[in-house]
């Protein structure tokens, strides 16, 4: 769009469209700028125009706001504004790539643009202007309808303003718009346009006819004449530029015509020879002879919007005799006696159906017209027959004929030449015709059928003679033998003729007719007609004497159609119309016309009405009551739909050719004889007849008066009135009579009362208008005043008044203050028994379609006030009956009609009930804003009572609740909707005075106080008045006409409420949520108005009740359910809780309750409020994105623990686990789910006490709902693979069935049980990844904002995919590149931050994993299960670094995070509780690295050992890792790092570990001794070679340690397995080396695996050190990589470390776990258990195990060997491994680290320096630094505060509460043992417990007693 931007001087800015309003014209020409033009923007660009094209615009101010119109035509105007609103919605089509209607749309507004210009050029005609119009308007209606916008009410399509025209003619506009849009009206014309364009075939030569026509296949017989195309020899028309000979419209089809029985039959003949194959000669002459038929049905048509091409078969007769019925064995499918034409021969033909009458097509299909195009009529008149049709067509078809042989041996080839010949014996020229399409000629030609003396030829040929020369002519058949010699000679032999009129003027009788054929001889003169018009032409018609004639074998049979408006073939009309002629007849002639068919009697409507006017003007005595009774017939006849259109003609003869001046007194005569005889006559048939011609009759009575008045100059005038009244009389007396029901006088009654309405328009001709209101009024106050509901006179007299509204009577002021009383009186009646509302709806409609809104005639206000009277309350009692009908359901409706009618009847019955029920609320509408300040109190002093008024009160305002519903209208229906809402808020304003005046103080009503302010709140929640959600200029178009509609009623809300004084009370708290609805509307001043209701129903709370916890429980119930469905913004959340001014004098609400004695508890409110609204709109917002996300599960669970612990609102609380536990099936995760659950269950008791129907739950016991609850959860732990948590439940509920003594359910209980220890052994798990995430800046949501979380990945989830999980669910977020705490500025950004890094966990359950004998696929579970803590490694170098060594001074710096709840738990991540930060001396992270890769080997020994391993080769590599790098300097770094004299004197504290050290390295030769003979027993054969090598190196790398024999400890050691059997000897082994803490060691991949890329930053580490670190682990990667698993301060956190392979719980290395470790509880032991195949690097990602406080100390090393029995040598590095932990992962397959590098990515997970949890595992004592070691004994106090992890495998004694509770619902454990698995064997002397010192959690060092837990509430019978 081109705009104008008004940058000139006094420049106007102007888009597309705008309207210029000229407020004032200024005298001065030039004062206008731009050189008396203004640039006006039209589509495309910027065009200037004279002013004097300008939209100048009118501005009315007499409406409630200043409203601009424009003066230019209201089409353009809407087009323009339509345009604006279209082409913003164009552009969101596209963007949501919906391209049809993009596309469509695109057309249609360049189409009204187009349309547009037109209009505004001016130059059009009235016509094409209003041609114009309509299609522009029908394209606005079709875009409005795609788009989903307004209907727009229109008359003369212009838009209609509702204020200028009543309710009812608004909702008639509407309706009838709406009903054509959904219905539309279907055509019952239709035509059939023929396109014939070739015929294809390989056998062409000669010329071919082609014959069209619509074939009945059920009657066998034509529908129309013939279309005749003529091709030549190409199969082509052989006029290609004459249109109208290839195509026709076959017109006037009926709807009964269009089945699938009716066929298009193409019959084609071809010119030539007699036989197609003969040989060419040279006979010139040539025959028409059968070439094929083609059939196709008209139903294939039915479908067809567009001409399509057909290719029809073309068959041919097997027998040449059976062609006149080719086409009924083709439709019969007859195969016997048809056959192809040729394989390749078709007709190629274009059919289309078309709709409509002939002219509308004249108009829609203009250029088919114009072009050219043949009419093919139908045989005989159209449904429907039009006066002045002229048609004059006779159609004759040539049957067969019976031939004699002639004295030949064969048959004859008859052909027939057919001739018309005038009165005179010539030919007529031009007037026989083959069919439409071709012009008539001379003579017709038949076809030829080859030696046939019996031919049938059924063709049909059109005679359109005239009329004026049928008199006389006659048609003569020629007959010739066709000759097959050379000469080809045709040989007359015979002739017949039939004369085509009788002599008494009657035409030829439509029908077969068996003609003489007359011998001839062959050169015989015909010539001379007069010579054979004597002879007889019919055998029917042969006089009785002439049996030569008769008894001759040879006919010819034809048969005659004559269709006709101006001849007839009934005598009996002829001898009517000649009565002067034969007056005899005249008597028999009256009796007769009444048989005559009706079309006969209306070609020859005038002449019959006169013959009979004037037989009554002559013998009105003798024929006076016959001619009446003829009268009465013909007037009749037109009421039948096939005449009806002949009531104009009728009409027309009354008023200007009828000359019966006298007969209006024998008409009236006979009228009254037949009513007088009504009440007395048995049979009432012919008096109904009479009756219902009434109308006619009196046209006649009234005109014949007139006539004679205008002759007599106005004689007999009172003599007229007289008769007049006196049959007024006789009509009022019968209609007195009451009846029975079924009486024939009733259903007179009822007949006369159908057409008396119609008479009051003749009657005003000659009576004043008060004296036909008082006819009327007088006739009908004479009926019956009781009547049956059931009699049908009763509907009939509805009908009757309801003519009688819409007639030209009732508009006349006059006469309508006579008539109403009686109009208003019956239909009072009706509408309070409520019997035919439908027509009760149409009356009203009518009435209150007079009165106009600015009407202010006191004649019309009387009006008002009778209709207030007498139909106000009873309406209303009507609407609310209609309304609160029920509506059978859509099931119910299927059972109760099964018969496709009945239903299609109760359909139509439901539409008519809705459809007259908008009808009574438009009527409402109308009658209320027709009301006056005088008529509201007129009625509100009608009411004499209270009670009268208080009914009145409820029940308008009841009917207004109904008005606004959304399915009182059509959705689109908006200016309905706004014209009633407007009705409303002021009828509203008006009684909210008697509501005030009448209902307050000690007359309060609470009822009708409490029906107000629940419409008022729900008027304003109305979605039609939800301006925000409109276009912009619809919204200005709304606020010009009617303001806002909410603040108005908000206001009239706020003054009512200030009225109620101490009735405030009963109103507290049951519309808190109603008025806290209404301030959800996002309009500023509504919200301004109404937020201080509030303030007062807490100040009345607290007057009442000392507080207003019903308030607040009631707003933050109400508050939820409300923004839930979304309502609600963060502007009414900042305005809930801010110090802006609200309405008037009333300062913020936050200011209000400040100055009250309440502040603090009324500010918290308003705390807790803001708080809630927060998490709720994080919610809804959370809610509106497509897929479930973490998002979503973690703002519910911000909710859900909101109203758990802040709100305690137990049944919401219960609701949103539910719609947490449907979140987590949505996203599959069922462990979470099975958690999430669990919080419901744990509510709920073992007992039998009745439970409500609640969510999804029906009324139960609580018992049946926890053992539901129990099954659900068990199998979502089933789906989650947390079998262990299920087991459990499992056994809870067989207690529960076992103390019922139900046994079937215990088996079934059990079998589950034992299934899930059989997939605990059986299937393998992953084992998650864990990752830490901060969510930093202002834009996340609330319950993110600032935060950080740990999160459990999902299955096979690495720090990669998890990154970028996240970043798809914040797009907006921004990554940091650090792993550094952020600072304020990102704290306070208004942005999103996100940092991510992998964490370790640091499993609790470490009886488990210590536990000799427990199988791995056991420990995996507790190893990422239940876990509270995390830990995150990141190095750092302190002091110098030494270049040449860079272990001397690498430190790890340790984070450890602890949850608020464990993992897993109800969500996938739970947030940080606090954070502990200690750092790991370069001597500790040695010892764990080395620690951590002896426990990796002793693994891979004893898998391999025990036939685990299916692959050597994870042995193999690890081996060579680790004495590879030895011997290139692996071990050697660290003897020159720490056993160098230097360090041991700088750190003699170090002195313990120095010796642990060496132990370690000592070990680790010792077992790579035993690994070696291990592997020489399995290596391959292949492999030697490689193992000879590690041997030979391993050699050189003891000679490197010195070592040349093991210290007594390492041979002390297990190292040799003597019996073969790990297990047993792990046993007897000594205490582990591993900590209590931890008892695995996370395989990882070694440096191999990876290509040597820096993905690291190695700016802390120097590149000597780096190539000393290369040097060590033999690969090429610098230190930092070696010790970097996530990156350093200065990389990027969402940078990936590395790329694991899926996690598998046997083997499943992780990428994100473990840590080199010093080991700091346990003195230096030979044993070794509970290893674990996990390497974990020192890195930032790795867990640490320990107690945070516990690392930070320098530790002592103190060697001490168990005093249990040990066998030298005898238990295995690996013996306590299971079978189960390390399998043939490909990880394992992999290349293992060597060395230092190898063992610096590795350390015990969990394991090495935790606490010491039992207190029975050696502690390695030493100087402490201040708080930095616990206790076994302490951190058992730890765990007592923290909630026990849900589903540990210990089991409780509680026996209500056997189950584990989730963290928000624990209660303290039992301390008995667990029955299974069995308790950790206690492996470890009392001399090696650790000693505490002090609680790291307390700094006076005194054990923390554990706060108690409450008991969970129960729930309140839900």
């Amino acid at each position: 769009f081109s705009l104008f931007r008004g940058t000139v001087q006094h420049g106007l800015p102007l888009e597309i469209g705008d309207t210029v309003q000229l407020l004032e014209k200024c005298e001065v020409p030039l004062i206008m700028t731009l050189h008396y033009y203004l640039c006006v923007c039209v589509w495309g660009g910027v065009y200037c125009c004279n002013l004097m094209s300008l939209s100048l615009s009118l501005s009315l101010t007499h409406r409630q706001f200043e409203t601009v119109i424009p003066t230019e035509d209201s089409v353009i105007t809407e087009m323009t504004s339509t345009l604006r609103d279209w082409g913003a919605m164009w552009k969101r089509l596209y963007v949501k790539n919906e391209g049809d209607l993009f596309h469509r749309l695109w057309h249609v507004m360049n189409e009204i643009l187009d349309l547009r210009r037109q209009v505004l050029v001016g130059h059009l005609t009235n016509d094409r202007m209003k041609d114009v119009k309509q299609h522009i308007t029908a394209r606005l209606d079709w875009g409005n309808e795609q788009l989903s916008l307004d209907l727009v009410p229109r008359r003369e399509f212009s838009m209609v303003d509702p204020d200028e025209i009543s309710v009812t003619e608004l909702f008639k506009l509407m309706e009838h718009r709406h009903r054509k849009k959904e219905t539309p009206v279907p055509a019952s014309t239709h035509h059939l346009f023929v396109h014939m364009k070739s015929l294809m075939s390989s056998n062409l030569g000669e010329e071919l006819e082609v014959f069209f026509h619509i074939y009945d296949g059920r009657e066998n017989r034509p529908l129309s004449e013939r279309f005749f195309v003529r091709l030549n020899k190409n199969g082509v028309p052989k006029s290609p530029e004459k249109t109208e000979r290839q195509c026709t419209l076959f017109v006037d089809l009926g709807s009964s015509d269009l089945r699938k029985d009716v066929y298009i039959v193409v019959h084609i003949m071809r010119i030539g020879r007699m036989g197609a194959g003969e040989k060419k000669n040279l006979c010139s002459i040539q025959y028409r002879r059968p070439f094929g038929c083609a059939v196709v049905s008209i139903a294939d048509l039915l479908t067809a919007d567009s001409k399509d091409d057909h290719l029809l078969k073309v068959y041919a007769c097997t027998t040449e005799s059976e062609w006149y019925q080719i086409h009924e064995n083709i439709i019969r499918k007859v195969n016997s006696r048809y056959n192809l034409s040729g394989s390749n021969t078709g007709l190629a033909v274009s059919l289309q159906l078309l709709h409509g009458d002939i002219e509308q097509l004249r108009r829609e299909y203009m250029v088919l017209f114009t072009r050219g195009v043949s009419i093919t009529k139908k045989l005989g008149f159209s449904d429907i027959i039009m006066p002045g049709e002229m048609r004059n067509d006779l159609y004759m078809t040539l049957e067969k004929g019976e031939f004699e042989k002639g004295g030949k041996s064969v048959a004859r080839n008859v052909e027939i030449t057919v001739y018309v010949l005038d009165i005179e014996g010539q030919v007529m020229k031009s007037y026989v015709a083959a069919g439409s399409g071709e012009p008539g000629g001379d003579e017709y030609h038949s076809f030829v059928l080859y030696h046939n003396n019996s031919p049938r030829w059924a063709e049909q040929i059109k005679l359109p003679i005239p009329v004026d020369m049928f008199r006389g002519a006659h048609v003569r058949f020629e007959f010739r033998h066709c000759s097959t010699k050379d000469k080809g000679e045709k040989k007359l032999f015979g002739y017949s003729f039939v004369h085509l009129m009788q002599e008494d003027g009657r035409t030829l009788p439509d029908g077969t007719h068996e003609l003489i054929i007359h011998k001839c001889e062959e050169n015989a003169n015909l010539q001379d007609s007069s010579r054979y018009l004597k002879l007889p032409f019919s055998k029917a018609n042969l006089p009785g004497n002439n049996q030569a004639v008769k008894g001759t074998k040879e006919s010819f049979w034809i048969t005659s159609f004559l269709c006709s408006t101006k001849l007839t073939q009934n005598g009996d009309m002829l001898d009517l119309l000649k009565w002067r002629a034969h007056p005899e007849k005249i008597n028999d002639s009256l009796s007769k016309l009444k048989e005559i068919d009706g079309s006969e009697i209306v070609k020859f409507l005038q002449d019959t009405l006169d013959t009979l006017f004037g037989i009554l003007d002559e013998s009105s005595q003798r024929y006076g009551l016959k001619v009446f009774d003829c009268l009465v017939h013909i007037i009749n006849l037109l009421q039948d739909s096939k005449f009806q259109h002949f009531k104009p003609v009728m009409d027309t003869y009354i008023e200007s050719h009828f000359a019966g001046a006298l007969s209006y007194r024998d008409l009236i005569k006979v009228l009254k004889w037949y009513v007088d005889r009504i009440v007395d006559a048995e049979h009432q048939d012919h008096i109904q007849q009479v009756l219902k011609a009434t109308e006619y009759i009196f046209k006649y009575i009234i005109q014949s008066r007139r006539l004679f008045a205008l002759a007599t100059g106005g004689q007999s005038e009172e003599e007229f009135r007289c008769c007049i009244h006196e049959l007024f009389m006789s009509i009022r007396f019968f209609l007195s009579q009451e009846n029975k029901i079924t009486s024939p006088v009733t259903q007179t009654q009822a007949v006369f009362l159908r057409t008396f309405p119609a008479v009051y328009g003749e009657l005003l001709k000659i009576f004043t208008v008060r004296e036909v209101a008082g006819f009327v009024r007088e006739t009908l106050g004479s009926l019956p005043a009781t009547a049956h509901a059931e009699c049908p006179l009763e509907a009939v007299k509805l009908h009757c008044i309801a003519k009688t509204v819409e007639s030209q009577l009732y508009t006349n002021p006059e006469s309508r203050c006579i008539l109403l009383p009686v109009v208003l009186r019956l239909l009072q009646a009706h509408m309070q028994e409520q019997r035919d509302l439908v027509m009760c709806a149409r009356i009203l409609t009518s009435m209150l379609s007079l009165i106009r809104k600015d009407d202010s005639d006191p004649v019309v206000s009387e009006e008002v006030d009778l209709i207030v009277d007498s139909l106000l309350v009873v309406l209303m009692r009507t609407i609310l009956e209609i309304t609160n009908r029920p509506q059978p359901a859509g099931t119910n409706m299927r059972l109760q009609f099964q018969d496709i009618t009945l239903l299609l009847f109760f359909l139509t019955i439901c539409l008519s009930l809705s459809l007259f029920s908008g009808e009574f609320v438009a009527c409402l509408l109308a009658l209320l804003r027709q009301m006056s300040d005088k008529h509201y109190q007129q009625l509100l002093q009608t009411f004499t009572s209270k009670d009268d008024l208080r009914d009145f009160l409820l029940q308008i305002f009841t009917v207004f609740r109904i008005l606004i519903r959304p399915e009182m209208f059509p959705k689109d229906w908006t200016v309905m909707r706004l014209v009633t809402n407007n009705v409303i808020i002021t009828t509203v304003l008006y009684l909210s005075d008697a509501l005030r005046k009448n209902f307050l103080n000690e007359k309060f009503d609470y009822k009708v106080w409490d029906s107000y302010f629940y419409l008022s709140v729900i008027f304003i929640n109305q979605p039609c008045l939800q301006l925000e959600s409109f276009s912009p200029s619809k919204r200005k178009r709304v606020l010009e006409k009617y303001g806002d509609m909410r603040v108005m009623m908000g206001c009239e809300i706020f003054s009512m409420w200030q009225n109620l004084g101490e009735h405030k009370l009963n109103f507290i708290p049951a519309m808190i949520g109603p008025f806290l609805e209404v301030t959800l509307v996002p309009q500023p001043d509504l919200r301004n108005v109404m937020i201080p209701i509030f303030h007062d129903m807490m100040d009345w709370e607290q007057r009442r009740s000392g507080n207003f916890k019903q308030v607040e429980a009631k707003l933050i119930d109400k508050l939820d359910s409300l923004m839930s469905e979304g309502k609600g913004d963060e502007t009414y959340r900042e305005l809930f809780n801010s110090i802006i001014p609200l309405f008037g004098p009333y300062p913020s609400l936050l200011k209000k309750i400040e100055r009250e004695t309440w502040r603090e508890s009324g500010i918290s409110l308003i705390a807790t409020v803001t708080r809630l609204m927060e998490r709720l709109l994080d919610y809804r917002d959370c809610m509106k994105l497509g897929e479930v996300d973490g998002k979503k599960i973690g703002c519910t669970v911000s909710l859900l623990n909101f109203y758990k612990t802040e709100l305690n609102k137990e049944e919401m609380y219960i609701r949103y686990i539910h719609k947490l536990y449907e979140l987590h099936l949505k996203a599959q995760n069922y462990t979470e789910a099975s958690y999430t659950l669990l919080l419901y269950d744990e509510l709920l008791e073992w007992s039998d006490r009745p439970l409500r129907e609640f969510l999804n739950y029906p009324m139960q016991s609580e018992w049946q709902r926890k053992e539901y609850l129990h099954l659900t959860i068990v199998q979502n732990f089933d789906r989650g693979k947390c079998w262990e948590n299920g087991i459990i439940l499992c056994r809870e509920l067989a207690d529960q069935y076992e103390s019922y003594y139900d046994y079937r359910n215990l088996s079934k209980m059990r079998m589950m049980e034992a299934s899930l220890y059989d997939k605990i052994m059986d299937q393998q798990r992953l084992e998650p990844e864990f990752f830490r995430v901060g969510f930093y800046g202002k834009k996340f949501p609330f319950f993110l904002r600032n935060k950080e979380f740990v999160c459990r990945g999902h299955d096979y989830e690495r720090l990669e995919a998890f990154q970028q999980r996240m970043l798809n669910e914040f797009p907006h977020a921004i990554a940091m590149q650090h792993v550094n705490q952020p600072d304020q500025t990102i704290y306070q950004a208004e942005a999103q931050y996100l940092q991510i890094y992998a964490v370790s966990p640091i499993p609790e359950s470490q009886d488990v994993l210590q536990r000799d004998g427990v199988p791995d696929n056991i420990k995996s579970f507790y190893k990422v299960n239940h876990i509270w803590r995390f830990r995150y490694d990141r190095p750092f170098h302190k002091g110098t670094k030494d270049k040449e060594n860079e272990f001397k001074s690498l430190w790890v710096e340790r984070t450890t995070l602890t949850l608020v709840q464990s993992l897993p738990g109800i969500s996938r991540w739970f947030e940080v509780e606090k954070r502990e930060l200690v750092e790991v001396s370069p001597l500790e992270n040695a010892i764990e690295v080395i620690e951590n890769k002896n426990l990796q080997l002793r693994t891979l020994i004893a898998q391999c050992q025990s036939r685990q391993m299916q692959n050597i080769n994870p042995l193999t590599m690890c081996l060579n890792g680790v004495i590879d790098a030895a011997v290139n300097g692996g071990l050697a770094r660290y003897q020159e790092a720490f056993f160098v004299k230097d360090y041991i004197v700088n750190h003699p504290e170090d002195g313990e570990k120095i010796g642990r050290l060496r132990e370690l390295m000592f070990e680790q030769a010792h077992i790579l001794e035993y690994g070696l003979a291990v592997h020489e027993k399995f290596v391959p054969q292949d492999m030697r070679p490689l193992h000879k090598k590690l041997v030979d190196q391993f050699h050189v790398m003891k000679s490197s340690l010195g070592i040349q024999e093991f210290p007594a400890y390492v041979r002390a050691s297990p190292v040799h397995f003597t019996n073969g059997s790990p297990r047993s000897s792990c046993r007897n082994s000594v205490p582990n080396i591993i900590s209590p803490d931890g008892a695995r060691v996370v395989a990882r991949r070694s440096p191999l695996t990876y290509p040597a890329v820096n993905r690291y930053s190695s700016s802390s580490l120097s590149s000597q050190a780096s190539n000393e670190v290369s040097n060590i682990t033999g690969q090429s990667e610098s230190s930092d990589e070696v010790f970097n698993m996530q990156p350093s301060p200065s990389t990027s956190s969402l940078s990936s470390n590395h790329s694991a392979s899926p996690n598998v719980t046997s083997s499943a290395p992780s990428s994100a776990r473990g840590s080199p470790q010093l080991q700091d509880k346990h003195k230096h032991s030979r044993e070794n258990s509970c290893l674990s195949s996990r390497e974990r690097p020192v890195s930032a990602i790795y867990p640490n195990p320990l107690d945070p406080a516990q690392v930070n100390t320098h530790k002592q090393i103190n060697t001490q060997t168990s005093t249990s029995s040990l066998p030298p040598f005898t238990p295995s590095p690996t013996e306590c491994q299971s079978a189960g932990l390390v399998s043939n992962s490909p990880v394992l397959s992999g290349s293992y680290s060597s060395g230092i590098s190898s063992m610096s990515r590795c350390s015990v997970s969990e394991a090495s320096g935790t606490e010491a949890t039992t207190g029975d595992h050696p502690a390695h004592q030493g100087p402490t630094m201040p708080n930095s070691v616990s206790s076994g004994s302490d951190e058992l106090i730890r765990r007592e505060n923290k909630t026990p992890p849900p589903y540990s495998v210990y089991e409780r004694s509680n026996p209500r509460r056997p189950v584990p509770l989730p963290h928000s619902l624990s209660i303290p454990p039992s301390v008995d043992p667990p029955a299974l698995p069995p308790k950790p064997h206690q492996l470890r002397t009392s001399s090696m417990k650790l000693v505490p010192t002090s609680d790291p959690r307390r700094a006076d060092g005194v054990p923390h007693v554990p706060r108690p837990r409450p008991l969970p509430r129960k729930v309140s019978q839900l």
